[in-house]
């Protein structure tokens, strides 16, 4: 099976459309954690562990892995092997939460079943890989600007051993998040191909105007780069934004700007799914009242659907 049929078989059995997880970082600092820390969220993996399983099971499901590199916790004192286990820690952790969340349903969907009104959906894991620009925790995954000395060859080098980990640990699909310029796109689909990778890769652009990525290339180049051809329309499209507010690297704090209350965010969602988008979520200063607003929107556009096919 392709990635494309894969994706699109998901999203049938979903009812045409998928929600994805929101601000996974944001949930760990409610919860009382300090993320001040050039490992961000993945600190946990090594402190809080069983904190990243409860913030799963608020939202299903992106692995903690987004900045959990072999060189940034390698940078903390760790062994090569230590930073490997980590990394495929972050797997586990989401998978275990997939598990609860599917055991609770079927305790408490027998009546359901019994009536033949089961619609509990699949759920699926992907496995997070941040940017270059995001081990860098200067704030660059939001400019997209490596330097001079920042190479093709040195984004492969410097992504290919998690990508491996995490390509062979159990998940279906992994999401290369923020990307924020053209070069990394190359790094990563070159990395899927010399890696021989057969599940499905999500790729996400980090842009504010919505047609250039923060650096300044061209969306429509990138997606063309990460499906190898220049036409992308037969994928399904992906939409997970911030909440609005803008990310000050010096301070390290979000600084409020044009951030948008729950109510507001999820009023887009109608706009991005006649645009073409099939899954939905949040990213950055997300919460989980903002996911399920998200699903409340999609679940009454779907019964309003319904309700009109079977007139």
């Amino acid at each position: 099976m392709t990635s494309s049929v894969f994706l699109f078989d998901f999203l049938a059995k979903c009812g045409g459309y998928a929600v994805v997880d929101g601000g996974f970082a944001t949930e760990l600092e409610r919860h009382g954690q300090d993320l001040n820390d050039p490992l961000w969220s993945a600190k946990c993996l090594i402190s809080s562990p069983h904190l990243v399983r409860r913030v799963h099971l608020d939202y299903l499901i992106i692995t903690a892995s987004y900045q959990a590199t072999i060189q940034g916790f390698e940078a903390k004192g760790l062994s090569k092997e230590q930073a490997e286990t980590l990394i495929r820690t972050s797997v586990e952790s989401a998978c275990e939460a997939r598990q609860i969340y599917q055991d609770r349903c079927t305790k408490d969907s027998w009546d359901l079943i019994d009536s033949g009104n089961n619609t509990r959906r699949p759920v699926l894991v992907a496995a997070s890989v941040g940017s270059y620009g995001a081990y860098l925790a200067d704030g660059s995954e939001y400019s997209g600007n490596y330097g001079d000395s920042v190479t093709l060859g040195k984004l492969k080098d410097f992504h290919r051993r998690r990508v491996q980990i995490l390509a062979k640990s159990g998940v279906d699909l992994i999401a290369f998040e923020t990307i924020s310029n053209k070069l990394e796109v190359q790094a990563y689909a070159e990395l899927l191909e010399e890696e021989s990778i057969d599940i499905p890769g999500l790729f996400s652009f980090s842009s504010k105007d919505g047609i250039n990525v923060v650096s300044g290339d061209s969306i429509s180049e990138c997606a063309s780069i990460a499906d190898s051809c220049t036409q992308v329309t037969d994928k399904p499209v992906v939409i997970y934004p911030n909440s609005g507010e803008t990310y000050d690297a010096e301070s390290k704090r979000w600084v409020k700007s044009s951030g948008v209350a729950d109510e507001d965010f999820v009023s887009y969602v109608g706009e991005w799914r006649d645009a073409g988008a099939s899954l939905f979520g949040g990213c950055c200063r997300t919460t989980p009242n903002t996911i399920r607003a998200i699903s409340r929107i999609l679940f009454e556009k779907s019964s309003l659907t319904s309700s009109k096919a079977e007139m």
